[in-house]
């Protein structure tokens, strides 16, 4: 709530903000090629539809956005620089910005970007047309349309104000697109094609392999030096699946850093071999593990049960969990649907009042195993669709499967290929429990949980359930500017999609530890895996 007003003072003062302050000019060496290691394949390379690191960490520094976190302090929830544009206003009800957007910015095959682009790149990402993939199309709901004023202003009309606009603006994801590309070749074409504004021109993509990436020398910003960013000659992003392998990289130094995390033994692997030739950063992650049965197949009666949903919700011991968990995963903090650190997140109090956190194993255990008996559901085989990702999604699932068994589901897991996975539930939409995590990058609680509203609005409920008095307590929560009803409201919808309704069910928060070798300079940790991944500033001190 009190992001509005921050938000109102940046604005009257302007927003373009130099990088100049992020690092030292007469420390900086240009030059070099950035090597990193992704564990995970790419899916596509269209930001609008994807939602997954495997994309963003080798194909976000292709890009530009209309406003991004400011990189020199990328855990302040609030602050936001432009980055194609000069400055931005906003009227006094808050229902109408205005982006003046550079004049100086061409895209990687020479177009000369506009304002015409930004527009075709929002109506693609806020209106999609059927059948073109929008994540989060659901966090613009207060979005009426977007046009251009002339050739170098973006208007962003809104239906209603809502402090969990300005957050949504900055997301990592909202890549800047060629209207030209745009029109002449379809709204699928950035599935498999790359052309934009940013620090690196792409140069090649090996499927299951690498993305190599070179500097663009007329990116429109300008490094701590007086030279045009980037100071990399380029970047390479490994494809490696596998966390060992990502380690053996960097500790033999054919990889300097991994972006998405580690967990806490890798790290003390790490610092214990190198010793100071590593640094670490950590912090907490925007990023809650979960799982969603899907009410919406054909073929899965008891998933439409909310007894069973339920007795799967009692089933996770989630704060002795915890404890085990984080010592071996990049899991940690216990927590419902909001960031543990935000002000609207449930204090603990709070989360004890919802039977799924009850500590007491047996008394959750027993409220489960009456529930698949009422249901008529003792036994019920069930499969959990997970993901080819030992960090956290096979460890937690292994683990899940242990905790669902000891209610007496028989229950075992599905891991295949990144690839596979999403299509299971996106295209077929048949699997029956999906591990289905909520990872945003701005943190903005009002927006985030945007997910848990019906399939037909949430572009990334994959549970495919109907539920209008979520859509209604998304709507209430995001259109008051009373932070007491606010949080209030939110408790309403968490306590419902948690319990009540048992949507969606929660396992625990995630814990960001990022060791890299010593000599990457300029990346500073964000408190979540896909922000601050453009690469612009970073530089090597070798």
């Amino acid at each position: 709530m009190r992001l509005s007003s921050k938000l109102a003072i940046a604005a009257s003062v302007g927003a373009a903000l130099t990088f100049g302050s992020i690092t030292d000019a007469s420390a900086v060496k240009r030059g070099g090629t950035l090597t990193f290691v992704v564990g995970s394949k790419i899916p596509s390379f269209d930001a609008h539809r994807e939602s997954t690191f495997g994309m963003i960490h080798p194909i976000r520094p292709f890009y530009s956005l209309l406003l991004r976190v400011n990189p020199d302090n990328p855990k302040v929830a609030d602050d936001f620089i432009c980055d194609i544009c000069t400055e931005w206003t906003e009227s006094a009800d808050k229902k109408k910005y205005v982006f003046s957007i550079r004049k100086d910015i061409t895209f990687h095959n020479g177009q000369k970007l506009t304002a015409h682009d930004v527009v075709a790149t929002y109506n693609k990402i806020v209106f999609p047309p059927k059948g073109v993939g929008s994540s989060r199309k659901a966090h613009y709901q207060m979005v009426d349309k977007v046009t251009a004023d002339g050739d170098y202003k973006v208007v962003f009309d809104l239906k209603f104000a809502s402090g969990g606009y300005m957050p949504a603006m900055a997301s990592p994801f909202n890549f800047i697109y060629s209207k030209d590309d745009l029109d002449k070749h379809g709204l699928q074409w950035h599935q498999k094609n790359v052309n934009g504004t940013g620090a690196y021109k792409f140069v090649q993509h090996q499927p299951g392999a690498f993305v190599e990436g070179k500097r663009h020398d007329k990116y429109h910003h300008m490094g701590a030096d007086g030279k045009r960013l980037p100071y990399l000659d380029g970047y390479k992003a490994i494809s490696a699946p596998k966390m060992a392998i990502r380690l053996q990289a960097i500790r033999g130094d054919r990889a300097a850093i991994e972006f998405r995390g580690f967990p806490p033994k890798a790290r003390d692997d790490l610092v214990k071999a190198l010793g100071d030739k590593i640094t670490v950063q950590e912090g907490t992650w925007n990023c809650v593990n979960g799982y969603g049965a899907n009410q919406g197949a054909k073929g899965l009666p008891k998933m439409k049960d909310v007894r069973v949903r339920q007795a799967l919700a009692l089933a996770p011991d989630r704060w002795g969990g915890s404890k085990y968990l984080s010592k071996i995963a990049i899991v940690k903090t216990v927590g419902g649907m909001v960031f543990p650190d935000s002000p609207l997140a449930m204090t603990k109090d709070e989360m004890l009042q919802n039977p799924i956190f009850n500590p007491d194993n047996k008394v959750r255990h027993a409220q489960a195993r009456k529930l698949l008996k009422e249901a008529g559901a003792e036994g019920l085989p069930i499969v959990l669709w997970n993901r080819a990702v030992d960090q956290p999604y096979k460890i937690v699932g292994t683990w899940l499967v242990d905790q669902w068994r000891k209610v007496g589901f028989k229950a075992t897991q599905s891991v295949v290929p990144t690839g596979i996975w999403y299509a299971g539930f996106r295209k077929k939409k048949d699997t029956q429990i999906n591990m289905s995590l909520n990872c945003q990058s701005v943190i903005n609680p009002l927006i985030d949980v945007s997910k848990w509203q019906s399939s037909d609005i949430a572009g990334n409920n994959y549970a495919n359930y109907i539920d209008r008095t979520m859509d209604d307590l998304w709507q209430k929560m995001n259109r008051t500017g009373d932070p007491k009803v606010a949080r209030a409201t939110l408790r309403k919808y968490e306590t419902r999609g948690l319990w009540d309704k048992a949507h969606w069910s929660v396992t625990h928060w995630w814990y960001k530890i990022n060791p890299h070798r010593s000599y990457v300079k300029g990346w500073k940790q964000a408190p979540s895996h896909y922000l601050n991944q453009h690469l612009d500033q970073v530089w090597l001190d070798k």
